[in-house]
């Protein structure tokens, strides 16, 4: 009887550590699943950084942008066009040691876009968005190939978002435009600039950082909304994990 219950034991033993090895490869498989490394841009400003994740469902924009920034296209740029309330723009290379009072804004790589147009993405405070040139000249809104603006925004009160949307769909034949609730809390409670959403790119957003959008958004600009005191920009690659783990 004595050997009969320690081989009993011995049988629970095990399967208590093939249960218990089960667990920890579950858990481990779980955490690999939730957070996996991606591809983020850091932009660098003496006001502080930005992390900026991309969208992998904006393909084209996201390849441009990382290829640029592999050839340092965007250090020692400016941030050349800022509208407090509004945004912060930059990405022409025409701004890069350019003289104090200059007319900034028109340059670029000698290329645009196809417009990449998604519902989910909108314009929230520290959304990522490709500037271009207007309809009349480009009707197809197609996206500059480098000129781009980080949103600031203010909270937008549903209210406002409804006569927004009506107006849109107004002026959209056959086309309806409409918020998720959870997009309408975004806009209510972080803001944004919700009036152009559908007319250009979102290819990304600002998840580490918002505070620096305040801080150069605060800054003193001239007549034609660039800085008096230059803003001057770095981007660099890293990985990161996503979604970002949560801080305790």
């Amino acid at each position: 009887m004595k050997i009969f219950h320690r081989k009993h034991n011995n049988r629970i033993l095990l399967l208590a550590f093939l249960f218990c090895m089960v667990g920890i490869f579950c858990i481990s498989a779980a955490y690999r699943t939730d957070f996996k490394k991606e591809e983020m841009v850091v932009i660098s400003t003496k006001y502080g950084d930005m992390t900026v994740r991309l969208y992998p469902e904006t393909p084209l924009h996201k390849a441009n942008f990382l290829k640029l920034i592999n050839e340092s296209f965007y250090d020692s740029t400016l941030f050349h066009r800022v509208i407090k309330g509004f945004m912060i723009q930059g990405g022409d290379p025409g701004s890069r040691g350019a003289t104090a009072g200059a007319a900034l804004g028109t340059g670029g790589p000698g290329y645009t876009i196809p417009a990449e147009f998604n519902s989910s993405f909108i314009h929230k405070k520290g959304a990522l968005s490709a500037a271009r040139q207007g309809d009349a000249v480009n009707p197809n809104k197609e996206s500059s190939g480098s000129q781009f603006y980080v949103v600031q925004g203010k909270p937008v009160p549903t209210t406002d978002l409804e006569r927004m949307v009506a107006q849109k769909n107004r002026n959209a034949a056959g086309v309806s435009s409409v918020y998720s609730p959870e997009q309408i809390e975004t806009y209510n409670t972080l803001g944004g600039t919700p009036h152009l959403d559908g007319d250009y790119t979102v290819f990304g957003e600002v998840v580490e950082g918002l505070e620096v959008i305040d801080a150069i958004a605060n800054q003193p600009v001239d007549g034609r909304s660039r800085p008096i005191e230059d803003i001057v920009m770095s981007m660099k690659i890293v990985k990161k994990k996503w979604p970002l783990p949560t801080k305790k």
